[in-house]
């Protein structure tokens, strides 16, 4: 049964946000987690990304933020910086009827200096990864004696990448009085023990993930492994195939698929552990603008990553593990949308298809790659382009800001923008193909927020 926000004994203000925000009835896990949260519970929560696990934390934990106090008081920690930084995005949505809430987010793979200068100013949420926010308690740069919300968002990938005794490191250092909320795709013993290590008497609480796989048609073929990278592009073209997440399981092989399909003529970009992370924010800011139509990715690199809408995903490789796949495919078919997951196999890889099979409790059909038919005409160029603007958040460049230098000054219809992100020290704007270079101009030859910025189109 539909459940509303206003049944929870919420400040109007935050009822009122959500309504703008277009939360308008609870997903499972928030109907079943948020009245626990707002009684001050601790809660182990059995829920995976895109079941709306953000808001079941943060809503009641924004409820018990101080504005005035400029102490951290909810810690988040995350397994990944992407991860991290979409928590700390919704965070910032939600806390928007209140004044002046400051949301850190203390990543690896960015440099420290900044971060220690945000904290100097003080913060009221902190969201990271284990290993920097344990720098940042040794620097003493960090203070966790005030913390009265601690969620551990992801806690078995967390598990996974070996971060059990900085959590535990961590946690010391925050009050033993707290609230602590833990959130995990799977249940393995390691959490168990982790919520009996941490978690006074905490109520368990289990939903079916709102990305099952009924939605999701699957199509899967067999190829030789010779016939491999042409029997993707009969799959891309047979499919017609404008968007998608292609799965490999090795580095090696995202880099040599990147390469054929970008000689193919594909827009293509790549996904993996040995990019920067800058590099890595940029690849995939312009996969969700829709300035670049495929992305090849290891698991490792794709952890955390939350694209609405994503209409299909395409397994070059099939896992060895079947919770591996059945997470890989539920990054489409969200929220009941339909979604399309696809994939190639050998005869030598048939025991994972078995697996999968097995792990699903249902047949998987599939057929051969070859009786597809290769010769359709599918659009290979991406609608949208990026542009990347040198200011962001610390320059107090906001959306808003970009929007209206785009539509008042340089004249370009609303409907040609499309998503905006902003980071701490750059934005991206995504813009109508048709439209892109007369913006980059007028953007160039403009200013946006009464300042001149640099402005470059992302390739």
């Amino acid at each position: 049964m539909d459940s509303p926000f206003s049944t929870l004994d919420l400040p109007s203000g935050q009822l009122n946000n959500l309504q703008q925000l277009g939360y308008k009835t609870m997903t499972p896990i928030q109907q079943q987690s948020l009245p626990l949260v707002l009684e001050g519970k601790d809660v182990i929560a059995k829920a995976k990304t895109g079941s709306g696990k953000t808001a079941a934390f943060a809503i009641g934990m924004l409820t018990k933020i101080n504005p005035r106090d400029f102490a951290a008081q909810s810690l988040i920690l995350c397994p990944t910086r992407e991860l991290s930084t979409q928590v700390a995005t919704e965070i910032r949505r939600l806390a928007r009827y209140q004044q002046n809430i400051k949301v850190v987010v203390l990543c690896g793979g960015q440099s420290i200096g900044p971060q220690i200068g945000s904290l100097e100013h003080g913060a009221h949420i902190i969201v990271g990864t284990p290993g920097r926010i344990k720098d940042h308690i040794r620097k003493k740069t960090l203070s966790l004696r005030r913390i009265n919300t601690l969620v551990l968002d992801e806690a078995d990938r967390m598990l996974d990448m070996g971060f059990y005794d900085d959590i535990q490191h961590i946690i010391g250092e925050t009050p033993a009085k707290r609230q602590t909320l833990l959130f995990s795709a799977t249940y393995p013993k390691p959490i168990k023990s982790l919520s009996a290590a941490f978690q006074q008497e905490p109520i368990e609480i289990s939903v079916e993930s709102i990305h099952s796989t009924s939605h999701i048609h699957q199509a899967l073929y067999i190829s030789s492994k010779e016939h491999k990278l042409v029997n993707l592009m009969r799959i891309l073209a047979h499919h017609q195939v404008d968007s998608a997440v292609i799965f490999c399981n090795t580095i090696k092989a995202v880099k040599q698929l990147c390469e054929y399909l970008r000689d193919q003529g594909l827009s293509v970009k790549a996904l993996h552990g040995d990019l920067e992370q800058r590099d890595r924010d940029q690849v995939l800011i312009q996969f969700t603008q829709r300035s670049c139509s495929l992305l090849i990715a290891t698991d490792v690199a794709a952890r955390g990553l939350d694209i609405d809408d994503l209409p299909a995903v395409i397994n070059y490789e099939l896992p060895r593990d079947p919770e591996v796949y059945i997470h890989r495919i539920g990054r489409t078919g969200r929220a009941g949308k339909a979604g399309l997951a696809l994939g190639l196999f050998t005869d030598a890889e048939k025991y994972k298809l078995d697996a999968i099979a097995e792990y699903q409790n249902k047949p998987i059909e599939f057929e051969a790659a070859e009786i597809l038919n290769a010769n359709i005409d599918f659009v290979t160029e991406p609608p949208m382009v990026s542009l990347c603007i040198a200011g962001g958040r610390k320059e107090k460049v906001r959306p808003g800001d970009i929007l209206g230098a785009l539509t008042g000054d340089a004249g370009i219809d609303g409907k040609a923008v499309g998503k905006i992100t902003v980071l701490d020290y750059v934005a991206y704007v995504a813009i109508d193909r048709k439209v892109a270079n007369k913006a980059l101009k007028r953007l160039e030859q403009g200013k946006i927020k009464g300042r001149k910025f640099k402005i470059r189109r992302l390739r």
